[in-house]
């Protein structure tokens, strides 16, 4: 009597004591890939875990881009690491030719932060979102990434208008009509934006479940050993933790 004994996606066939083992071919398996970009902040951070938490063959990128340090680069660095990134790439824009903005232009001041105000401070970069997205739009088609995740809220943020919701499904549709993937092999680029209607204290609990580092992340505006606790980026970090009832694990 001959026997088949299924084993790992191999079978032995059994007569009497005699064993005969078969190999089967194995189809190998692709992971899914995703490009998420990776300031080395709390927001992006927590997408890169939830990204990693998803299963995603994982792509970092972060940006120099002229900003007056390098903190948060260094973060991202760190970051990328701990989460066992495929690739981190680090792409240098010199968008401190034309300045515009208190984090590339030295000759204007960081002001001092106002969780309350309403108007859009000097931090805010010109169109930086618009270019970092379409940059990673060019790393995710080259790479055969349909997913491109990043951290921006709608909710809790200093007023950046290409952070908001309207702005994201504009790109993504800009996107699709401007990449080989989306215009022509049916392969859409979906822009994830999980925290595009979350508050930072949602974030930072999410963060908790996810078990992502959030110690050795850099949010403020300023460089310097440690955050200044002045700026907008501070003042937004330490409201949440504080909402949260966790203490910043970034400031021991």
């Amino acid at each position: 009597m001959l026997i088949y004994v299924y084993v790992n996606c191999a079978f032995i066939a059994s007569r009497a004591s005699n064993f005969e083992f078969l190999e089967v071919p194995q189809k190998r398996v692709s992971m899914k890939k995703a490009v998420i970009l990776l300031s080395g902040g709390l927001d992006s951070t927590v997408a890169l875990w939830l990204a990693r938490s998803e299963a995603f063959e994982l792509y970092t990128l972060s940006f120099d881009y002229g900003q007056q340090h390098s903190r948060e680069l260094e973060a991202a660095a760190t970051v990328a690491r701990l989460a066992g990134v495929k690739a981190h790439r680090v792409v240098t824009l010199k968008l401190d030719l034309w300045g515009g903005s208190s984090l590339t232009d030295c000759s204007i001041e960081i002001e001092d932060g106002n969780v309350e105000r309403t108007d859009i401070p000097m931090t805010y970069v010109p169109a930086r979102n618009m270019v970092f997205l379409s940059v990673a739009a060019s790393f995710a088609e080259a790479i055969g990434a349909q997913d491109i995740f990043t951290g921006v809220s709608d909710v809790d943020y200093s007023g950046y208008v290409d952070c908001r919701r309207e702005f994201i499904d504009a790109m993504q549709h800009a996107i699709n009509k401007g990449t080989v993937m989306g215009a022509e092999k049916n392969m859409p680029i979906t822009i994830r934006t999980p925290f595009i209607d979350k508050t930072k204290v949602d974030e930072i609990r999410l963060a908790q479940e996810l078990a992502a580092p959030l110690e050795h992340t850099w949010s403020c505006y300023r460089g310097g050993e440690k955050p200044c606790n002045t700026c907008d980026s501070c003042l937004l970090r330490a409201q949440a933790f504080a909402k949260a009832g966790v203490k910043d694990p970034a400031l021991d």
